[in-house]
């Protein structure tokens, strides 16, 4: 099928629409914008900006994309947004781009961000990523993959989050959060293992033992988080999984959440 738009979409020379993408009515799309094939904007989206969207996207009413950085350092040139293929953003869900000339905002595949949502400027979004209502990030965050953000939540800038958390609503997020794990409360503390989302995500029952091993020795024996790795890396079989635990929060440059 070929591309459709409706008469009252307001679509700049030079924007790029790939093959079957729908444009519904009052949208508007800025002259470096590019769509991917079968990406659905369906009514008041705005794309603007030098921003990039994969295959198979849907977009709601009144999302907006590639808008300047709020951040007051911005000082012109061309930063970017990026959007993997069949992400879904949903009504008024804004990304914004990065704050320097040819810096990007990226938000992967197959995430799901819900209303009101806020992705803002250099922020990094893996895939498979569900930011649930009202979720907030400010500049310069990590989301890695499969990453679940309750909604209300605040994000601070520079945060990291690791791969497969789960961060219940209404939590305020000032530092990282470990892959695998769920957190939650204001204050934020670290709670345990997600290990129903490590299961329908095909981590290995063995993976997840030697994971709860090395949150035991990381959250329950009052060891630094340097003493806590050292300990880990020698008695904990060293899984991928459990690599990747330690290497995250060998890089965490804010402290990590406990």
């Amino acid at each position: 099928m070929g591309t459709q738009i409706h008469p009252t979409a307001v679509i700049a020379p030079g924007a790029e629409l790939g093959d079957g993408v729908e444009i519904g009515p009052y949208c508007v799309i800025g002259g470096h914008v590019q769509v991917g094939a079968g990406t659905k904007l369906l009514s008041h989206v705005v794309v603007a900006g030098h921003t990039k969207m994969g295959t198979g996207c849907t977009l709601f009413p009144f999302a907006s994309l590639g808008q300047q950085t709020q951040d007051l350092k911005f000082r012109g040139g061309a930063p970017r947004v990026e959007i993997g293929d069949r992400t879904t953003l949903r009504e008024y869900v804004t990304v914004n781009a990065a704050t320097n000339d040819g810096d990007v905002t990226r938000v992967g595949s197959g995430c799901h961000i819900m209303a009101y949502a806020h992705v803002a400027h250099d922020c990094l979004v893996g895939n498979e990523v569900i930011m649930a209502n009202a979720a907030t990030l400010a500049g310069h965050v990590v989301l890695e993959d499969q990453v679940i953000i309750g909604g209300l939540c605040g994000v601070h800038q520079f945060v990291r989050i690791g791969r497969l958390t789960i961060t219940g609503g209404c939590s305020k997020v000032t530092q990282d959060i470990p892959p695998f794990m769920t957190a939650d409360g204001n204050p934020l503390s670290v709670h345990g293992l997600n290990t129903i989302g490590m299961q329908r995500r095909g981590v290995s029952e063995t993976a997840v033992a030697a994971l709860k091993k090395a949150y035991k020795i990381l959250y329950r024996e009052n060891l630094t988080a340097k003493a806590a790795l050292a300990k880990i890396e020698a008695g904990v079989e060293q899984w991928p999984e459990v690599a990747h635990l330690v290497a995250f929060v060998r890089a965490s440059e804010r402290g990590i959440t406990r």
